[in-house]
């Protein structure tokens, strides 16, 4: 069953969204227009983990740069997890241990979770040829595992 759709830029005040899509726009050095669909992408991930505490989930490369400047606002990040989660949504890369990751597997993976969750997936921040995910953050885990 699908759940209700989120509107996900109302889960977080319009001044903290327009701080977090600066931030990523300086660190992930792309453009406005951009920054704010990778914000929203990784507030929709986020739901989809709190949605499914169970279930592993893994930003692209591009996501997780929303997610970092998400987690830089440790107040507000903390609150943002207690609201939607009800628990603090640990971000908790794997080590890589020789073992390669299907970066397009683990991708789809997520985003269908985040379609039955009932928020929106811009598919281009996902595409692993478009996102160029990297090995430097290959795998993180919505539980904190």
């Amino acid at each position: 069953m699908t759940a209700q759709p989120t509107v996900v830029e109302t889960l977080v005040p319009a001044a903290l969204f327009d701080r977090l899509a600066a931030r990523v726009e300086r660190d992930a050095n792309v453009d406005r227009e951009r920054a704010e669909r990778i914000m929203r992408q990784a507030l929709a991930f986020l739901v989809a983990c709190a949605r499914n505490p169970e279930t592993p989930l893994a930003p692209s490369k591009a996501v997780d740069h929303g997610w970092h400047a998400f987690i830089l606002h440790t107040r507000e990040y903390a609150d943002f997890c207690d609201r939607v989660a009800g628990h603090f949504i640990h971000h908790a890369p794997e080590d890589a241990r020789g073992e390669r990751v299907d970066a397009a597997a683990r991708n789809a993976t997520t985003t269908e979770v985040m379609r039955r969750s009932g928020v929106p997936v811009d598919d281009e921040l996902w595409d692993v040829d478009r996102a160029a995910c990297s090995a430097n953050c290959e795998r993180c885990c919505s539980g904190g595992h």
